[in-house]
């Protein structure tokens, strides 16, 4: 089963539960005589909830890795075990117990970014390695942003982007 990733941060094991929910907006309005109109006001967000646990020798670091991607904010592709990538907030991590070295359990949220599902869609991994083709438009900085990489990482990763203003749809970019 694919594992969990979050800009940088993989999952060494899924989380144990997750949850996803979808909703509309809509309003009812009542009309004279009695009746009513249903309208609908589009979709919200979806958010995606789970709780899960780390366990070994290195628990508590895990975890503490996990942290520093959430303290990091911004928006990144959030790479779900059943549910489609999406361009998504990490908007709440919470400790569920006391951690210790060896064992921690959370709970996470996430709440999908509009417009980021598209980027991610061009998002494919070969041979444990991760690339994005660049599209119409988009700069590597879009790409660093949706990634939740910085600059240099991207950089870093790409040694062939000679001049990162001078990059063209269709050029493929390593993320990981």
């Amino acid at each position: 089963m694919l594992r969990m990733r979050f800009g940088s941060f993989v999952w060494p094991n899924n989380p144990r539960t997750y949850s996803i929910s979808c909703k509309r907006q809509t309003a009812v309005h009542k009309v004279p005589m009695g009746g009513f109109v249903v309208q609908d006001l589009g979709r919200t967000a979806t958010v995606m909830k789970g709780e899960g646990e780390f366990f070994g020798a290195d628990a508590y670091s895990t975890f503490l890795e996990l942290l520093a991607v959430f303290q990091k904010g911004g928006r990144g592709t959030l790479v779900h075990p059943v549910w489609q990538t999406a361009g998504a907030y990490f908007t709440e991590l919470e400790l569920t117990q006391e951690p210790r070295d060896d064992y921690v359990a959370y709970r996470f949220t996430f709440c999908e970014a509009p417009g980021a599902a598209e980027e991610a869609a061009g998002d494919e991994e070969m041979n444990g390695q991760r690339f994005y083709e660049l599209r119409e438009g988009q700069t590597l900085w879009t790409v660093s942003n949706a990634y939740g990489l910085s600059m240099t990482e991207l950089l870093r990763l790409n040694p062939q982007i000679a001049n990162p203003n001078r990059i063209y749809p269709g050029e493929r970019v390593r993320l990981s």
